[in-house]
């Protein structure tokens, strides 16, 4: 085999490509693999950009999934800094940003997301931080001093956590989205307003039900302008709106696209030789019944190394139910399936807003769980789910404690 042929390539270098080389090495023990990663550090987690790391509860060297010799000794080639730009399905080969050429006899796509970008007066200003990337971090851990002031664009996950972390760093934060609360699109009202009353108690200022209608420098600062007029002031700049899936190399090699990069149960893209993993993989979700993306850290973890298993031989479906979680200041949680606030919900609450167990059910039919400050429950949680049939709301007291 030529030094430029490998029987995996795996393009991405975030937690499911790091995973799917622990898949491949469990059926093939042998075979030459490629890792290629845009970014120019080895595979990390990221949920710490936003929590740990923040604390002091991690350090920065503690994130990465491997140590340098894990690739070494697996027969792994890293090559990190340059993306790859083009995938040529007939001919099986890559090619990367640096103008090198790959081969492969499996592929696997495993580049998540760009974080969604706003497009205003000023949004590509110097210095506004699209929150994501490790690069990200520790920009912003070095402007984020005590008694400096932020604005934070974004009420869901990433802004509602860098808040929370930049307060914990005695960094004044005021938050500005268009939702009337945070965390909308998976907080029942009651619990979203109660969350956000203790960001207030905090001192965080909220302008919820607005947007950013502008962006400027201001001195060494910015100024953010609102729809309803307010004129914000800030040292720092952070968005966390979300992210867009990675589908652009998919849809360049003539894969199956919709809502990410359309892959069969097996994580088989409409090409056989091309699999998908991670946040831009739109997978069946088999204990639900539907096909969606999930990002979130375990579903990457637990799909990129099934993808690997796959690559080479495996054949088994992805059947797994990923959770996913979230620290609010002394609001944590834990949730599995189909979280979303247009279902039904039904709380459970031991101590209301606080801790309890909320249902989320369709059509009488238990969908997803979220399990509020009660721990250690996921898979009581996933069994609900996969058991099925209708229940009222009112039987479900206590079926999770």
């Amino acid at each position: 085999m030529a030094a430029d042929d490998y029987r995996y390539i795996i393009v991405g270098g975030g937690l499911a490509g790091a995973s799917a080389v622990e898949g491949i090495r469990e059926k093939d023990a042998n075979g030459p693999v490629l890792l290629i990663g845009e970014e120019k550090y080895p595979p990390y987690d990221r949920p710490p950009l936003s929590k740990k790391l923040w604390l002091g509860k991690k350090k920065v060297e503690e994130i990465f999934i491997h140590d340098a010799g894990f690739y070494e000794k697996n027969g792994v080639t890293l090559a990190l800094g340059a993306g790859v730009t083009d995938v040529d399905a007939s001919a099986k080969s890559v090619r990367s940003s640096d103008g090198k050429q790959y081969r492969f006899g499996k592929l696997l796509i495993a580049t998540g997301g760009s974080p969604k970008r706003l497009p205003i007066p000023g949004g590509d200003a110097e210095g506004i931080c699209y929150y994501r990337y490790l690069n990200d971090y520790l920009r912003m851990r070095d402007d984020a001093r005590e008694g400096g002031s932020a604005v934070v664009v974004g009420g869901g996950f990433i802004g509602s956590e860098i808040a929370a972390a930049l307060v914990a760093n005695k960094v004044s934060v005021t938050m500005v989205f268009p939702e009337g609360y945070l965390c909308s699109r998976v907080f029942p009202e009651s619990l979203g307003r109660a969350v956000q009353d203790d960001y207030r108690s905090r001192g965080v200022g909220i302008l919820s039900g607005d947007r950013p209608v502008s962006f400027g420098k201001k001195g060494n600062g910015f100024l953010t302008v609102t729809e309803k007029g307010a004129r914000l002031e800030s040292d720092i700049l952070i968005v966390g709106i979300g992210m867009a899936p990675a589908a652009a190399l998919a849809e360049k090699a003539g894969l199956l696209t919709g809502d990410g990069i359309v892959v069969d149960e097996y994580l088989r893209t409409s090409n056989p030789d091309i699999y998908a993993a991670g946040d831009n993989a739109f997978f069946p979700y088999q204990a639900l019944g539907r096909a969606m993306r999930v990002e979130h850290w375990d579903n990457a973890l637990n799909q990129g190394k099934q993808a690997g298993r796959n690559m080479a031989g495996a054949a088994e479906a992805y059947t797994y139910m990923p959770y996913f979680f979230s620290d609010l200041f002394d609001f944590g949680y834990e949730a599995v399936g189909e979280v979303s606030a247009g279902l039904e919900t039904f709380a459970d609450w031991q101590k209301e807003n606080d801790t309890g167990v909320i249902y989320y059910l369709k059509d009488g039919i238990v969908r997803g769980v979220m399990m509020c400050n009660v721990w250690d429950k996921v898979e009581a949680a996933r069994e609900l789910i996969r058991k099925g049939g209708w229940a009222a709301p009112e039987t479900l007291r206590g079926a999770i404690r």
